[in-house]
């Protein structure tokens, strides 16, 4: 009898999405919104892209995300001599058998951490598209399919653009969220430093027990579940539209738009919609959940016109304009 299955089957809203949550915000301090948003993306079956100054504790999440799953999990610095076979994996000559055997490379595990992905030269960008996209990997024509729990959090340093790739709009639009991380409070980073000196003498938290890769996927269906109501569809997609024909709620939100978000950010709203309702308990979704997404999913998404950028204006302003100005249905 499969026990992750049974647990799963029996488990109630929200249980294992709050187990999660207070396990990663006990090793990561002061970064609720970052856990917060790791996990939508997990209940969401989509990639997270990070964007932060170094040392706000992206690694450390995704070790502690891979902690208390039971899966593997794998850390890849991307730099610009990195070479698409080191992600996907390689053909190897074996003499002793007179033939040619596949090794795996890291994109075989469940979580992947792709740290500084613009690093990377276009051909690596392009293998890990695919891999994003379809979960499944080519090498000397032959097809490999990916675990069926994959999820890729790959981060990028707002600081340092000298010897970067930057991320062609196609994989962008990959990403389910872009979610910016930003230094913690004062009162967090001496809670940091409390938990630090801690794990220094050993005083590290274990998880009580690891959740199956079962029950995460009986989390999703249970989040997919949850009611979206007519209203709040044409919602979304009045969301959308408006990124594309801005000047119907002003001409000055028309002067500050180049391209407006595609087809999957409407999807990406409604999924995320439901697992941001379903993460807080609720049955349904509400405008509030798509408002609470709508940065997240959009800001990567819309590109900003020249004239927008040269007056300092940001895709951020752009949304909340979006939201104050798009009426609820």
């Amino acid at each position: 009898m499969n026990l992750h299955v049974s647990a799963a089957t029996t488990s109630t809203k929200g249980d294992v999405a709050q187990y999660l949550r207070d396990f990663m915000n006990s090793r990561i301090i002061g970064q609720q919104q970052f856990v917060d948003r790791i996990l939508l993306g997990l209940f969401s079956d989509g990639h997270v892209l990070v964007v932060g100054a170094p040392g706000l504790a992206k690694t450390k999440a995704v070790n502690a995300l891979s902690e208390v799953i039971d899966c593997d999990a794998k850390r890849v610095q991307f730099t610009p001599d990195l070479l698409p076979s080191d992600l996907t994996g390689t053909d190897v000559y074996r003499a002793e058998l007179g033939e040619f055997n596949f090794q795996e490379g890291p994109l075989f595990n469940s979580l992947i951490l792709a740290d500084e992905i613009n690093r990377a030269p276009a051909k690596v960008q392009s293998a890990l598209l695919e891999a994003m996209a379809e979960k499944q990997i080519t090498v000397g024509g032959t097809t490999h399919q990916l675990p069926d729990l994959f999820m890729v959090l790959a981060t990028q340093n707002p600081i340092e653009q000298e010897g970067t790739y930057p991320l062609p709009e196609a994989q962008l639009d990959r990403f389910l969220l872009q979610v910016n991380v930003d230094f913690p409070s004062a009162e967090a980073e001496r809670d940091i430093l409390k938990l630090v000196r801690g794990e220094t003498f050993g005083e590290i938290r274990k998880p009580e027990r690891k959740i199956g890769v079962d029950e995460i996927f009986d989390a999703r269906r249970q989040a997919m579940e949850t009611h979206v109501s007519e209203a709040l569809t044409e919602y979304i997609i009045q969301l959308v539209q408006a990124t594309r024909k801005p000047g119907a709620y002003g001409e000055d939100l028309s002067r500050m738009i180049a391209y407006g978000a595609s087809p999957r950010s409407t999807i990406a709203l409604d999924r995320c919609a439901r697992v941001h309702a379903w993460m807080r308990g609720s049955d349904f979704a509400t405008p509030a959940d798509v408002q609470a997404i709508l940065h997240d999913v959009l800001r990567h998404r819309i590109i900003l016109s020249f004239e927008a950028e040269a007056d300092g204006e940001t895709r951020d302003g752009f949304i909340d304009a979006l939201i104050d100005r798009v009426p609820v249905s």
